[in-house]
This record gives structure tokens, sequence and C-alpha cells, in this order.
């Protein structure tokens, strides 16, 4: 399977180990991509989990580029920053042969992953009705992990 349609990874060393120039890259893209475009899942408008912010930056941005459980916390994951161009164009491509996709309850909402298997990269939807948020998207790198993500399509591929 071909995925022409996927971007080239954003690198660090591309900015020559300077955080600050590669943050506003990758924010750019991000920006670009769901802030000032107005993108679609299966015709329903996506949103943004704005708060809470941080250096002007919705929580879905960190959420896509940063890991931890405290939102105060987060650290910065170099993997899901090379894929800040890779959410918007699977989100579009959900009907592509080589994405795996399923729907999970999550409180009243559900949680529809898109899964490339392939290149070993998940994007996580939060429908809330009229409308949905990226929720995060990141790489997985574990042998284990991806197992468990296979399992998890196998159970709910049904639920989209």
């Amino acid at each position: 399977m071909t995925s022409a349609w996927l971007p080239d990874l954003v690198l660090f060393n591309d900015y020559d180990g300077d955080w600050n120039r590669y943050l506003n890259a990758i924010y750019a893209y991000f920006e670009a991509d769901f802030v000032l475009s107005k993108p679609t899942f299966r015709g329903v408008r996506l949103g943004l989990k704005r708060y809470p912010e941080y250096d002007g930056k919705s929580a879905t941005f960190w959420h896509m580029t940063s890991t931890g459980d405290d939102e105060n916390e987060r650290t910065p994951d170099f993997r899901r920053c090379e894929r800040i161009r890779w959410p918007k164009p699977i989100i579009e491509n959900d009907q592509h042969l080589s994405l795996k996709m399923w729907a999970e309850p999550k409180g009243k909402n559900k949680r529809i992953h898109i899964w490339y298997e392939q290149k070993g990269y998940l994007v996580v939807l939060d429908d809330r009705g009229d409308y949905i948020l990226p929720w995060t998207a990141f790489y997985v790198e574990r042998e284990h992990e991806r197992r468990k993500y296979n399992k998890r399509w196998e159970r709910n591929r049904d639920n989209v």
C-alpha cells in the first residue's frame, strides 16, 4: 500500500537543534491544518480542545506533540512532533485500505480510532455528536502495543 498522501516527517535536526524554531514550525503546520482551515470528518466539523492552553497553544496541539498524564507537566515527544503533519491527512483519508478504524465508548461520547498499522501511528477523535475533537495522535513504538491496538480493532471494528 502506498501512502503518497502522507507528508514527510518534520525533523528536529532540520532546525539545527533549535527547540524554539522547531516548536514554531510544528505549530505552524498544526495551525494550518486545524485552526486556519475548517476540517471535517465524514461531514462533521472538527473542533479543538482549547483548554488548558499553554503558551497560547491549544490542548489539542500539546496532546499531539507531547506525552504525560498531568496536563501541566507534559513532556515533548519527538516521534509525535515529527508526525504533526499526519493527523489531518489520516483523518481525511479514513477510507483508505491501509487504515483500520474503530470506535469505543468513552463516557457519554465515543472515541474514534484511526490506526495506520503499517506506519505505527494512531489518531484518536472524540465524537461529541454535533462536532468532533481531534483528541490525540501518536507513534506506537513497541510491538506489544501495536498488537494491543490490532486486538482492539478486531473487537470493535464494526462500531464506527
